[in-house]
Formats: structure tokens, sequence, C-alpha cells
């Protein structure tokens, strides 16, 4: 799929004094190209010309797009036609008489930093043709980058990843947008610009900051942790848009559903932080300690108690850069003034349509029918794209069903089978019941051992597991006792929240086997 040890840095080795001093001046004087010019890179470029009196960026459409086509009718007849005309000269090669647009050949001639905003229907095959260009155009100091907000899959090898870490140099650029704000000439916005070299994440940093004063682009090193959490908060966004439509006026509810969408997203990419293969270097072989980059501490880490040692489980130290958290807050926030994100709306939809029909969706496929009708492009909605692959992500990266209890909800509300959807949308339409699945559905193993021995404590192995548990000084009881009182409850007398919990778990795990 990708060419092995490509080479991604403003830099070339050996490093010389003299010629890093030169190359570094270089870098800060160019300009940065988005190829592929989506609603995110072509509302950045507003907010450039809204805000610059320098151009700072060029843009190059893909191949058949207009250069404002991601933008409905209305957003365009609002928009200041001098804006509009400096953003047509970003895009407009200066390089031939003939008047064209730019291409990707184009950006990688002419700017230092190329950020591919594709989709992930082409971003497999853009981040192919971008390392391809370099090399012919003698220019692989120019620095590539990536926007994508969702999970690739390998249909060869049936396998679902994130983009960076099959990548490991591969930059990743991410920022909240909501939808229409950045055209808004007193809001500003934060983002990340992040690459594995603390110098390249600088740099990159360094030139997006200056499209425009209102956007402030911090430097991190984590970009697989980045591009997971985009990927992770683009499918929770949609869980917290039904939640903000359908459970508005349960006001007990939605801090819970938001928090725990929060908290899953950030668990999920520490699990993930802990897969990369470059991992110790972006601690022990950086140019300086990534404290100066803005990090609190070094290094994050969580433990778990296994087999009678403790285990290094997950890498947090990525949820100290404060762009990025904000931008997984803000993604499921309803403002005050203007629209959501696409994927929040998306989940109002979802409410609208399951208030009305009574029922969850039959599939995927309808699912995307009523977002079309409302007005919703099937390519926009990134978090459906990365809920498709849903289990196959859990199953590369190791992902606890517990730590995923909420994006598994609503995969199981979109495509699980009909037999339980009945149940699934009595959990997602009640407020007591959604609150326990909340509370239940984040037990660990270990807990539910626990709870499960206290309800059924007048049998004689709830007492013995509680007894010696409270008694025993070997730690590997838990590991070595199974507790199961599935033959003292019937499915049909369970709450109907442990129902749900039940089923996720067993169909999860049989789908990843």
């Amino acid at each position: 799929m990708f060419e092995k040890n490509l080479t991604n840095s403003f830099f070339n080795e050996p490093y010389s004094s003299e010629l890093l001093a030169i190359r570094i001046k270089e870098v800060l004087n160019g300009k940065v190209g988005f190829y592929s010019v989506g609603l995110y890179p072509a509302s950045l470029a507003y907010n450039c010309a809204m805000q610059n009196k320098d151009i700072n960026i060029l843009l190059a459409p893909r191949k058949g797009r207009e250069l404002f086509g991601a933008f409905c009718n209305s957003d365009l007849s609002e928009m200041d036609e001098d804006i509009k005309n400096k953003i047509q000269s970003m895009a407009i090669s200066r390089n031939h008489t003939l008047r064209r647009y730019n291409t990707l050949e184009d950006l990688i001639i002419n700017c230092e930093l190329v950020v591919l905003s594709s989709n992930s229907k082409h971003i497999i095959n853009d981040v192919n043709l971008a390392f391809k260009l370099r090399k012919e155009l003698d220019r692989e100091n120019v620095l590539i980058a990536c926007l994508v907000g969702s999970f690739c899959h390998d249909n060869d090898l049936n396998e679902s990843f994130v983009l960076c870490e099959k990548l490991n140099n591969l930059a990743f650029f991410s920022g909240f947008h909501r939808h229409g704000a950045l055209r808004n000439p007193l809001d500003s916005f934060t983002a990340n610009f992040c690459h594995p070299d603390a110098m390249n994440a600088i740099l990159g940093a360094k030139l997006l900051n200056k499209i425009s004063p209102n956007i402030q682009v911090s430097a991190g090193i984590h970009n697989v942790e980045g591009q997971y959490i985009k990927a992770a908060k683009n499918i929770s966004s949609i869980l917290a848009g039904f939640g903000h439509a359908f459970h508005k006026n349960n006001t007990g509810l939605l801090p819970t559903l938001l928090t725990l969408l929060l908290d899953q997203c950030l668990d999920q990419a520490a699990y993930v932080s802990m897969s990369r293969k470059d991992r110790e270097s972006l601690y022990e072989k950086q140019p300086f300690p990534i404290t100066e980059l803005g990090y609190s501490v070094q290094r994050i880490e969580a433990s778990l108690f296994k087999n009678g040692d403790f285990v290094q489980v997950r890498d947090h130290t990525f949820s100290q850069l404060t762009a990025m958290v904000a931008d997984v807050r803000g993604s499921m926030m309803l403002p005050s003034v203007g629209s959501p994100t696409r994927n929040f709306q998306a989940g109002e939809v979802l409410a609208k349509k399951m208030i009305e029909n009574k029922r969850c969706p039959d599939g995927v496929e309808e699912f995307l029918r009523w977002c079309e009708e409302a007005g919703l492009k099937r390519g926009a909605l990134e978090g459906i794209n990365s809920l498709n692959y849903w289990p196959h992500i859990l199953r590369k990266y190791l992902i606890p069903i517990n730590d995923s209890s909420m994006i598994n909800l609503l995969y199981i509300c979109i495509m699980g089978p009909k037999g339980i959807k009945e149940d699934v949308y009595n959990v997602m339409t009640s407020s007591r019941e959604l609150t326990n699945y909340c509370q239940e559905s984040v037990k660990s193993v270990h807990s539910k051992k626990i709870s499960d021995s206290l309800n059924n404590f007048h049998l004689k192995n709830a007492i013995d597991f509680i007894s010696k548990s409270l008694t025993e000084q070997d730690r590997l009881l838990f590991e070595l006792n199974e507790i199961d009182f599935d033959n003292q409850r019937e499915s049909e007398n369970m709450d109907i929240h442990n129902r749900v919990i039940d089923f996720i778990e067993k169909y999860l795990i049989k789908y990843n086997s």
C-alpha cells in the first residue's frame, strides 16, 4: 500500500549548522499549500483572506471540483466578494499565461508544507501521489501532512487502521472547525500540528500560525493519537448530537453522556499510543525535551495489574495538547450561534427520525439517506465512514469494550442485527436506561465480578468469592476465578440496559474472533 521507509522532514541528513540555518529561514518564509479544497481548507482560506493582507496559503482543488463547491448557495451569498476574489487568487497558477487552478504539483513546487485535505475516500492515493511527485520534482524537503478525520481500510487485508500509524512520519493537522464559524471575523480558534520530530512540529506550527492572527497553532509530537482522536470524536459527536436533540430536557443525563464520550475518546487513543513502533523515540530521540513544546510533563502513563505484575497499558501524554482536547469538547457542544459540526447534525437527524419512526435505523444506508434528505452530504460525514470500520479498530488496537461502550452503542443502533434494536432503541430513548447504561457499561471485568457477586450474595460461590477477595493475599484471584451467574438470571428478566450491554460484549467479541 505504501512505500516503506518514506522520509518526511524539512531537513536532509546529515545536518550542518550552516545548512540548517539556511533551511530554517526558507521554511519560515515559505507558504502552506492545501490540496483538495473542501469545507475546512476553504474556510481557513476565507479566514486568512479576511484577516491578512499577505497571501500565506495556496489552494489546489481536486481535478473536476469547484473551489467553493463545498459551500451551499446560502453560505456563498453571505460571503464578501472581495474576500472570495482573494481566495480565487490563492488557487490560480501564476506560472502560466493560461488561467487554471493549481495542481498538487504546483503546491509541492511553491510551498514548504503541503496539507492533503482529502477525506478517507482519496487520502491513500493522494499520499502516494504526493511522495511520488516530491521525488520527481526534487523537492523531498517539502513536508507532507494530512487532516483526514476517519479511519482507513485495506480491502485486501480486510484491516482498518489510523493512517499516521502506517506512515509514522506523516504530519497531522487538526483544529476545531464549527460549521461556518471560521468566516466570523471576531472568533478565534486553536489547532495542533503534530509530527514525530519536535523541530519539524514547531516549524510546521509556525508556518500555519502565519495564515491568520485568529488561528493559534501549537506543536505536538503525537500524530497517530491526534488522528485517532479526530476519527473517534467524529463518531462520538453523532451520539452527542443525538443526546442534545433527543434528551434536551433531561438536564441530568447530558453532562454524564458528554463527559463519557470525551473520556472514552482519550482513553481509546491512549491504548492506540501503546501500539506505536516509534513510541520510545517520541521521548528519547528528540532534539530537546517535549516539555519545551508546551507539554507540562515528559510522559504520562497508566499501568494495569495483570498476572501479578503492573503492566503499562496506556500513554496519555498527548492529552496535554489543549487544542486537541478542545476539538473533542467543541464538536460535542451545541453552539448558541450558528450551526454545529456536520457529524453533530447527523446525530440530530438520527434523533428526529427515531422520534418519528419509533425505532432505530434499519442500517447504515437508511441512516445516510435520512442525512441526505436533511441536506447533509454523504462524503462529509466522516463519523459514519469511521463507524463502518469500528469492530476492526477495536480488534487492531486492543481497545477494551468497557472503554468504548458509547461508540459501541451507536454502532449497534445503526449497524447491529434487528433482533437487538428494540432494546437498543429503548436504552437510547429512555433517560433512566441510558444513564444506567452509561454507569454499567464502563465497568471492568473485575468490577462486574464484584457487583454480580454482591447481587447474588445468597449463593455460595458469590459468598466465597467476596470472602476470598477480602482475606486472601493472592492478587491473581480476579483472573483465576470465573464468576458466572447466567444460570441464575434469565435474559428476559434482566434490565434492558444490561441485556444490551451483554449483547454488545458478546457480539463484538464474536465479530473480532
